[in-house]
């Protein structure tokens, strides 16, 4: 899939994570910011990694700014991220989160 412009999902609230997807080159390029990242920081970057690959794009930069976000919120808002991204309106890609 193409990314044809930034794509951002979330906020900076507590419990959420704020995804912003633009184009990129050399695959899936994560710059986390994140309270936990020692300790979640794998694991964070697994979930918007799989959501994007899922979602059928395999070149992209994440920035994503984490506020202690559970796994599915992460996942959702990478998804929202990605279809603002590639400009895609059909209807949301739920089995991208299963």
């Amino acid at each position: 899939m193409e990314i044809k412009t930034v794509g951002v999902a979330g906020t900076l609230e507590s419990s959420d994570i704020q995804i912003m997807v633009s184009a990129g080159q050399n695959g899936i390029e994560i710059d986390l910011e994140s309270e936990v990242a020692k300790s979640y920081g794998d694991q964070i970057k697994k979930v918007i990694t799989d959501t994007l690959k899922k979602f059928g794009i395999e070149n992209a930069k994440v920035k994503a700014t984490d506020k202690g976000a559970l796994d599915c919120v992460i996942a959702a808002r990478t998804l929202a991220a990605a279809q603002r991204a590639t400009e895609t309106t059909d209807k949301p890609r739920l089995e991208v989160l299963q």
